[in-house]
């Protein structure tokens, strides 16, 4: 990723450089706030001096994104690595990297295979045709492939081992362990395997993605044979076993029975001679196929939407073949019998130590060990919304005074409570909602088919092209359907990411709407894993937005003057660049320029070259950007006004915020959006402002900050793409998520 080569920026001197350590997570103390190090009203930044016009064009002032989304999983890596982290969220952690490794491959690899297979000869943002990016990913791809190994079996399996956690090769097993790994492949196992030949007769069979299998050679009448046996993924990956001699564990004060697992595919293994009786096995070893699953949908052609989805994840597990994974032991003979067949690219083969699917680890948390997880914690409520709900009262509540929840440090609860309700309602007379991924068992749907039954008219957007949760979507797609909801898909072309309900209440002899707003998913379960914003608001005119946004998605409508909202692809681009553009002029006139975005992702090669500008009329800018980063900060001369941090931790920071300091009438934006190409132009997104004071101060002077001087779980970007982690050095100890939830009950509104 060094492609640059440039050393740091004078402003990463500030804090000493620690590479890949981590200094703890104390945080602040109790009832302090952030140290003040980022004070949004301090600094007037001179403009840079230019000697020559520079080309701002020029592919060297770009990073590339494959590489960027690869060192993000590299950070991720990091806290898996980490010593401070409690056990079991290190070992969360590499899972997590396994999975996301996983879909950079099926999505990311598989698109430019695709690219240089279409004969594509355009370059990148940073100048690479598909061809150099595909080398250069493979390489980086490897050394994180080896270095999760590495952290599993070096660093992660023996401390599980010393916590009372063993996870033991079957030849390890003592004989009593052994026997009853045993009967359970014969109870069990046995009855759901199928071994397929491979002969003259029988054609080599299909491998669907992600499947886990055993390619085996075997011997009879001293002919070899291959046969495949695919690992089942209905049953549990990692077969618990008794202790062999009923030991217990004593840790601090935990005290119970050691917990031993055998890898299902060794057990398997271990039991092939009664898939194959009377022959000799000569080999067997596991190897793993990662398949394109990006889907393909030819949605002019497709006369329904829905059944096009349906196929086209029925047909996701028979994609190209873009990887395989198999063991270092695995002999030549037998990589070439599956190269041929699979018709993969000697390069895409990865020879690893240890299991071939890292995902699957992640059992290990769902263990009962709260000693080796993080402590829970429980959200918090609005003061206005906490319990004894009056859903009477909710709508008044918000009449009153718009309500801002930062989630997971606030409940999710209000957000079902305001569905729910307005599912009750007499006096609601429709609800109109975008479904993005809202995952299994919904509250949310539930709660539109309880106003379906009710008699509301109830209008729903369900994206189907959301990546990976389409069969999901499908499910409450149809069943929304079956009660008469008015369900659409999204416009041709486009695939719907805002966030919006909009609830229609009559009230008197008027109409009032009522908005929620949000960066994230309509999503319980993720509204306890993601950090992100949500906002209930009467406004009248964000409202009237809203309306004019529900009229563009499900009918026909060109309106482009939109009141108050930023919607992509409309006016949102435009919005954001005439605003960093404007920051430009007020800092040509002598005001403090600032711009401080929280993203995602930052892609946009027009908003880059933006930022640059701003950098060089003297606009300080910060930038909060958890994964894809394109832009190289602390370039002299083009990017030396800015700062990028990378935050991962507890949480997936996932909320999107843009400040813009605006000679001093301060605007904030919050929503969906990313600076992305496919957000600005391919996607419909929303952004909204933020009015109310009080909620503005929280975001200017509580949020922003507090991510901004987060010193223990933030990584500083270097020119060159690559991040270094920061040491506190003697300063504040600031893990901004632990400040959050330690001040949750201190949120304005309680």
């Amino acid at each position: 990723m060094s492609r640059l080569g440039l050393l740091p920026t004078s402003g990463e001197t500030a804090c000493r450089c620690q590479g890949s350590e981590v200094l703890g997570d104390d945080g602040f103390e109790a009832g302090l706030m952030p140290s003040g190090k980022v004070n949004m009203q301090e600094m007037i930044v001179p403009a840079v001096p230019q000697s020559s016009p520079v080309d701002l064009e020029d592919p060297k002032y770009y990073l590339n994104r494959e590489l960027s989304l690869l060192e993000f999983q590299r950070r991720v890596l990091e806290e898996a690595q980490d010593e401070r982290n409690a056990l079991l969220e290190r070992v969360k952690f590499l899972a997590i990297v396994g999975s996301n490794l996983d879909e950079f491959f099926m999505v990311r690899v598989a698109g430019l295979k695709q690219q240089i297979a279409a004969g594509v000869l355009e370059l990148s943002t940073d100048g690479q045709t598909p061809a150099a990016q595909l080398t250069a990913v493979r390489a980086a791809a490897a050394q994180i492939i080896t270095e999760t190994r590495r952290c599993l079996l070096d660093e992660l399996i023996p401390a599980l081992a010393a916590a009372g956690i063993h996870i033991v090769a079957y030849h390890e097993l003592s004989q009593a362990q052994r026997a009853e790994a045993d009967d359970y492949f014969r109870e069990t196992v046995f009855p759901v395997l199928t071994p397929l030949a491979f002969d003259p007769g029988r054609p080599f069979p299909h491998i669907s993605n992600l499947s886990l299998n055993l390619a085996v050679l075997i011997s009879r009448k001293g002919e070899d044979h291959f046969a495949r046996v695919k690992v089942p993924d209905s049953l549990p990956q990692m077969v618990p076993l008794r202790s062999s001699d009923g030991g217990t564990r004593e840790q601090g004060d935990a005290t119970g029975p050691e917990q031993y697992f055998v890898w299902l595919e060794e057990v398997i293994l271990a039991n092939l001679p009664s898939l194959f009786p009377g022959m000799k096995i000569l080999e067997a070893h596991p190897f793993r196929v990662t398949r394109n699953a990006d889907l393909v949908i030819q949605e002019l052609e497709a006369d329904d939407l829905l059944e096009t989805i349906e196929e086209s994840v029925r047909q996701r597990r028979f994609g190209t073949v873009v990887r395989v994974t198999v063991n270092t032991a695995m002999p030549a003979e037998m990589l070439e019998i599956l190269r041929s067949n699979l018709e993969v690219d000697p390069k895409d083969i990865y020879a690893v130590e240890g299991p071939l699917a890292l995902s699957r680890v992640m059992a290990l948390y769902n263990l009962e060990r709260p000693d080796l997880k993080e402590a829970p914690f429980q959200p918090a409520l609005p003061a206005a919304l906490e319990s004894p709900f009056d859903e009477k009262m909710l709508f008044s509540t918000i009449r009153r005074e718009p309500i801002l929840l930062h989630h997971p440090f606030d409940s999710f609860t209000p957000v079902v409570d305001y569905l729910e309700t307005a599912a009750r309602d007499p006096d609601v007379l429709a609800i109109k909602m975008t479904l993005y991924r809202v995952g299994r068992n919904s509250p949310v749907v539930r709660a539109l088919l309880r106003a379906m039954e009710q008699g509301k008219q109830v209008a729903v957007l369900v994206e189907l092209k959301a990546r990976f949760d389409e069969e999901s979507n499908i499910h409450w797609a149809r069943a929304l359907e079956r009660e008469g909801v008015h369900v659409v898909y999204g416009l041709l072309g486009l695939k719907t990411h805002c966030k919006v309900a909009l609830v229609v209440r009559q009230e008197g002899n008027s109409i009032r709407r009522y908005v929620h707003l949000a960066t994230g998913n309509y999503n319980p379960v993720t509204a306890q894993l993601y950090t992100d914003l949500g906002y209930l608001s009467s406004d009248e005119a964000i409202g009237a937005d809203a309306t004019d946004l529900f009229n563009y998605l499900t009918g026909y409508s060109a309106k482009k003057d939109y009141r108050k909202l930023l919607v992509a692809p409309i006016n949102l681009r435009e919005r954001l660049e005439s605003l960093i553009q404007a920051e430009i002029e007020h800092q040509k006139r002598g005001e403090r320029g600032h711009l401080i975005f929280k993203v995602n992702s930052l892609g946009d090669k027009k908003i880059i070259r933006l930022l640059y500008e701003a950098s060089q009329a003297g606009v300080k800018v910060d930038l909060i950007v958890r994964g894809i980063c394109c832009l190289c900060p602390g370039l002299p001369g083009i990017s030396e006004n800015i700062r990028v941090v990378s935050i991962v931790g507890r949480f997936l920071e996932h909320s999107r915020i843009f400040y813009f300091r605006n000679g001093g009438d301060e605007l904030i934006y919050l929503g969906s959006a990313d600076l992305m190409p496919r957000n600005l132009n391919h996607r419909v997104e929303v952004l909204f402002p933020l009015e109310e004071p009080k909620w503005v101060r929280y975001i200017r002077d509580q949020v922003l900050p507090t991510y901004l001087n987060d010193n223990l779980k933030s990584r500083l970007m270097r020119p060159d793409g690559t991040y270094i982690r920061l040491s506190p050095d003697g300063e504040d100890r600031v893990n901004s998520q632990s400040w959050f939830l330690r001040h949750r009950t201190d949120k304005p509104g309680r």
